[in-house]
């Protein structure tokens, strides 16, 4: 069953990495693009690390890191002409779908979730199965076809752009951090000022621990293996608090801290560029008030069930 799961995993990898070469492929044809060359190239070394990155030797995969790097602050990484969609066509079709519209979405997640929870293939599996059979769902509902779909991909990962990979590579950086001993150097840190044996002390630590660090890294996957190593095992699970809803509610109260930082460029830059707001914090404005209220939620939280 493991070689299967992880045969599973590897196919929805490959199917990333043939979307984005996809994407590559369309900037290289388009002769108007101003950095034609820069922006195929970033995409198509993606696409070759998405789709057979077990394949090659991790030397190879962090060169192809390091020119990706390169060529985005470079600024060769820039979207130009993309297949719009025009205002009255999609009126047209929300008026005619209705609340049809979100039965993908819907289909995403209880796929997903019942996959995770009733099979033995887990949760990433069931997000890969999860969107394979929304977007068939997609398709069906909106009558479109497999090149549609292909288009809006395209234009969706361009309009995206560089941001949509940042959670892939903070979450690497959590993990060197770790072995790094990044954790501990934390832990020792806090053992000076948080007295150990008191439960209610460690529990805010590890909230305010993973949302700071969070707000540092710009993503709670970053945070949380640093985090968890240095406050959540020595001051809160080892004084008898429950891993599985420690953990699960320091990983969401992280998302707290996602919520009031431009480092998350994914989530507070990228609404802002595509709604063309004025003001380049308006999204992380908007949302600071309800992550506080967030995170007293997840302090109490945790001290009440994990204890």
């Amino acid at each position: 069953m493991e070689i299967f799961i992880n045969n599973l995993l590897e196919f929805f990898f490959i199917l990333v990495g043939l979307l984005l070469g996809y994407v590559a492929f369309k900037v290289a044809i388009d002769k108007t693009h101003p950095t034609r060359l820069g922006t195929s190239l970033f995409w198509l070394l993606l696409g070759i690390v998405f789709a057979i990155g077990n394949f090659i030797p991790p030397v190879v995969n962090g060169a192809i890191l390091l020119i990706v790097g390169v060529l985005t602050l470079t600024k060769q990484v820039k979207v130009h002409h993309i297949k719009e969609v025009k205002e009255e066509e999609a009126e047209a079709s929300s008026k005619r779908l209705g609340n049809l519209i979100f039965v993908p979405v819907v289909t995403l997640a209880v796929v997903a979730v019942s996959i995770s929870q009733f099979t033995p293939l887990g949760g990433q599996a069931g997000i890969g199965i999860g969107a394979v059979t929304s977007l068939i769902v997609a398709m069906i509902i909106t009558k479109s076809s497999p090149n549609e779909a292909l288009e809006d991909g395209n234009r969706m990962v361009q309009q995206v752009g560089a941001v949509g990979f940042l959670p892939q590579l903070l979450a690497a950086l959590g993990v060197i951090f770790t072995e790094a001993g990044v954790g501990d150097v934390i832990a020792n840190a806090i053992s000076s000022f948080v007295p150990q044996g008191n439960p209610l002390i460690g529990v805010i630590a590890y909230s305010f621990g993973m949302v700071i660090f969070t707000m540092i890294m710009g993503n709670a996957f970053a945070a949380f293996t640093v985090i968890t190593a240095g406050i959540g095992i020595p001051f809160v699970i080892s004084q008898g608090g429950d891993p599985a809803v420690a953990g699960a509610l320091a990983m969401t109260v992280g998302f707290c801290g996602t919520l009031m930082t431009p480092m998350a460029a994914n989530f507070n830059a990228l609404p802002v560029a595509l709604l063309e707001m004025k003001d380049d914090n308006g999204v992380i404005k908007e949302q600071i008030p309800m992550a506080l209220i967030m995170i007293v939620f997840h302090i109490v939280l945790m001290y009440f069930w994990a204890f």
